[in-house]
């Protein structure tokens, strides 16, 4: 650094007096006065000129033969303080050595303070430094280093939480560029140490570092290694390549990195294109690991929890842009391939992506949301995840209390669209998926959202505030142009229920998590079946007509009797999903119903009564009841009659699950055929899409 300044500066002078020097030869000399003849005053200033220039000349040689090289210790720590923005010493000797084509230098003992914020504890020691550099090349304003070698430097690095980190020289008044260091051909660094302390991606680091002339066994040319924690979880880096020795400025120089934090391990076989500006990079990166998010700290790059994963990928830096291409790999049991950018131009980071399945696994979408994916065989879970579903399993828990990292949210911004060729694994069945996703300062918003069906789709979108100290989330999904028969689950024979189907979910709540933002929910679901067929067995059953319902369904009839409407309708307050009024109209039966589905216990309580049409020996009067945990309600009769209850449950068990029991059952009586087209026309003001709905 010393040695810079003072040959750039002795170089500037020579190169002024030697373009002066040509000048002169180039324009004819003067004649001399005639004897006795004064001479001219352009004459004369022309002689004065010579004589300060021979008189320059003299005193540059004489500098840089005697001089005391030390006094030039403080202009060029001043100066360097003033570019580096922290007081920089030179507390040894200073050695200049300039009578050559490659001039060197030696500075011993340097210090290089740390801003005022990170202490007095400076940044840097060196206790000496050489330098040599080639002078033809400096003449012509480029800088060529012959060898650069740094004797045991000893560097303190610190990030504090705001972001604020000491390797940052810009001041802050502009976003800091990467490392860019001009040509060196010979880059020796013996006994190196490095310490880092990162407040911001809770990481502590002690390494060393060496850059050595010969590569063998013993010795691998360069070398960073070292250790220390990564959020609370042991951290090991190795970085390795070849000697500095020789390098091409147009010639990429290799290295290997090994990277581990807890259970996430980084490997990479890359180069930097042009050495010694770490603004390009390039290489061939593999990353494993129990979670995707665990890379936050990593990478500063906000991902979503995800099961465990192993990718690989194509990684280039161009400046302040990162780039992954030909992403490929898998996430859980999910398939995944596309490509990943990040720019950083601005000071806050953006990701853009295109990412596509072949196959999704549905229950791999659970660890998003802080839930767990499946564990059973051919299943893919963390041993954390794992333990997540077995816990949520025993509290007969569907919504997952993981709090969401909002931090995490507001520190970047994201544009990624993701596509599902195919979904296995479902609670429905599904074909295919689609989302777009936002992230703009802390507002995510995933629309459009879609899921085709085998005929119909679920469409909408969800967007989750994260701007204030407690996120709000809205949902608002449309059943379309869907059948009946594609959400009722069949233990045995044939469908019991056909027809379309339409219905919105819209929902809004507050909470850092999917379970306290659900259990503050507010909003509205309605599901409309605007006609189908319903099996005469069940309609009978509706109506609690023992005799004759389970005659039909013992004998395998399979006739059936048209459903005319189907219309439920649940206001939400505070978590609570209220049905006030419920029907379901079919030729024989009629049935009504209301209740309750609480987001906060995740319990469900719904009392059905049927009312039929006509005049029916053996019925029961009983309303039918579903009731329990949202995840394994069951069916029952409200009535002593062990008999009756216990027939009328086994029989709908044996054919349907317990959710899709869900039916707007029905008093005893004789009933009238319900308002269908104006029950069907208020769902639709409601929202739900029914005109759309195919029969």
């Amino acid at each position: 650094m010393s040695s810079d300044f003072a040959l750039m500066r002795a170089g500037e002078g020579l190169r002024r007096m030697a373009h002066e020097a040509a000048e002169r030869t180039r324009r004819p000399p003067p004649a001399p006065p005639e004897p006795g003849e004064p001479a001219s005053p352009r004459r004369r200033a022309l002689y004065w000129t010579g004589g300060v220039l021979a008189a320059l000349v003299l005193a540059v040689t004489a500098l840089l033969l005697f001089a005391d090289w030390n006094m030039l210790r403080g202009p060029i720590g001043r100066y360097a303080s003033a570019r580096m923005h922290r007081e920089v010493d030179i507390t040894g000797d200073l050695k200049v050595h300039p009578w050559s084509l490659s001039p060197s230098a030696t500075a011993d003992g340097i210090r290089i303070g740390a801003p005022a914020w990170a202490g007095p504890k400076p940044m840097a020691r060196i206790d000496r430094l050489a330098v040599q550099i080639r002078i033809l090349p400096l003449l012509r304003g480029q800088v060529d280093l012959m060898l650069v070698q740094a004797d045991r430097p000893d560097v303190d690095l610190r990030r504090d939480a705001r972001g604020r980190a000491t390797w940052d020289f810009s001041d802050g008044r502009k976003p800091q560029q990467p490392l860019r260091l001009p040509p060196i051909r010979k880059f020796v660094i013996n006994d190196g140490r490095l310490r880092l302390v990162d407040e911001k991606r809770h990481l502590v680091f002690s390494g060393t570092i060496r850059a050595s002339e010969t590569l063998g066994a013993a010795n691998r040319g360069f070398e960073l290694t070292g250790q220390g924690a990564l959020n609370q979880e042991p951290f090991h880096m190795q970085v390795t390549g070849g000697p500095l020795l020789n390098i091409d400025r147009n010639r990429p120089y290799p290295f290997d990195a090994d990277i581990r934090a807890g259970a996430t391990y980084v490997t990479a076989k890359g180069s930097v294109t042009k050495p010694f500006d770490l603004g390009r990079l390039s290489m061939n990166a593999t990353a494993r690991g129990p979670d995707l998010a665990d890379l936050y700290d990593l990478t500063g790059v906000a991902l979503p929890n995800t099961p465990p994963y192993r990718l690989s990928a194509r990684f280039a830096r161009e400046g302040t842009r990162y780039r992954f291409e030909g992403l490929t790999g898998r996430v859980g049991d999910t398939d995944l391939t596309g490509r990943l950018a990040v720019d950083t131009a601005g000071g806050r980071p953006k990701l853009t992506a295109g990412l596509v399945s072949r196959s999704l696994d549905f229950d791999d979408l659970a660890a998003v949301f802080g839930g767990a994916p499946k564990a059973g065989p051919g299943e893919t879970a963390s041993p954390q995840q794992a333990a997540v579903g077995r816990r949520m399993a025993a509290q007969q828990r569907l919504l997952p209390d993981a709090t969401l990292k909002v931090e995490r949210l507001r520190a970047m911004d994201a544009d990624v669209d993701y596509r599902a060729q195919s979904v296995h694994d479902a609670p429905v069945a599904l074909r295919s998926g689609s989302v777009k996703l936002k992230l703009d300062h802390g507002v995510l918003t995933a629309d459009p959202l879609a899921f085709e069906l085998p005929r119909g789709r679920i469409a909408g979108s969800v967007r989750l505030d994260a701007r204030k100290a407690t996120p709000v989330t809205d949902l608002d999904l449309r059943i379309s142009n869907a059948r009946l028969e594609q959400f009722v689950p069949v233990r045995t024979g044939g469908a019991p229920l056909t027809g379309a189907l339409a219905g919105r979910v819209k929902l809004h709540g507050a909470g850092d998590s999917v379970h306290r933002a659900a259990a503050a929910a507010g909003g509205q679901v309605t599901l409309v079946v605007p006609g189908g067929q319903i099996r005469k067995a069940f309609a009978e059953l509706m109506g609690v007509n023992v005799v004759k319902g389970l005659g039909l369904l013992w004998s395998k009839d399979q006739d059936t009797t048209p459903i005319r409407c189907a219309v439920a309708d649940f206001r939400a307050v505070n978590g609570v999903l209220t049905a006030d009024h419920m029907v379901f109209d079919t030729g024989p039966v009629v049935a009504t119903g209301s209740g309750t589905v609480n987001l906060a216990t995740e319990r469900i309580d719904i009392r059905l009564k049927g009312h039929p049409k006509k005049f029916r020996i053996g019925r029961l009067n009983a309303p039918i009841t579903v009731e329990g945990p949202i995840t394994a309600p069951k069916v029952g009769l409200e009535t002593g009659g062990v008999v009756a209850q216990g027939g009328v449950a086994a029989a709908l068990g044996s054919v349907l699950s317990p959710l899709a029991a869900i039916l707007p059952f029905v008093d005893p009586g004789l009933a009238k055929d319900a308002a269908c087209g104006a029950l069907i026309a208020e769902a639709g003001r409601d929202g739900a899409p029914v005109k759309t709905a195919r029969r």
